[in-house]
C-alpha cells in the first residue's frame, strides 16, 4: 500500500506558477505511476493532468499541455506538478493519485491524497 500527501496549494495570481507536491510513504515507489487530477465540476470525475511513470515516461491532458510538467523524484518518494501562466479556471482542488503499474493511462489508480487547494485570483 502507498499513503499520499500533498501540499504545495495556495493562492496565486493569474499568470502565476506553482509547484504541488505529493509524498509517497510505504515501499517500491518507483513501480507506482503517480498521476495529478483535478476535481472538477460537481457529479462528474475527477478530471486527469497527467502521469509520469517510473522511468519517467509521462502522459498530459491535451488542455494543459505547454502549461503544466509532472516530474518525480523516486529518491525522495515524491511527485511534482509545476503549474505555469495560471489561469482562473485553474482554481480546483488537485489530487494526487498512485498505481502499482508502469502502464500510463489516464485511467487512476486505487490510491488519493487528500488534496491541496488552488486558487487563481487576482
Amino acid at each position: 500500500q502507498v499513503q499520499l500527501v500533498e501540499s504545495g496549494g495556495g493562492l496565486v495570481q493569474p499568470g502565476g506558477s506553482l509547484r504541488l507536491s505529493c509524498a509517497a510513504s510505504g515501499s517500491s515507489f518507483r513501480f507506482y505511476t503517480l498521476s495529478w487530477y483535478r476535481r472538477g465540476p460537481p457529479g462528474k470525475q475527477r478530471a486527469f493532468i497527467a502521469s509520469i511513470n517510473g522511468g519517467g515516461a509521462t502522459i498530459y491532458e491535451d488542455s494543459v499541455k505547454g502549461r503544466v510538467t509532472i516530474s518525480r523524484d523516486n529518491a525522495k518518494n515524491t511527485v511534482y506538478l509545476q503549474m505555469d501562466s495560471l489561469k482562473l479556471d485553474d482554481t480546483d482542488v488537485y489530487y494526487c493519485n498512485a498505481r502499482r503499474s508502469f502502464l500510463l493511462t489516464k485511467e487512476p489508480g486505487d490510491y488519493w491524497g487528500q488534496g491541496t487547494q488552488v486558487t487563481v485570483s487576482s
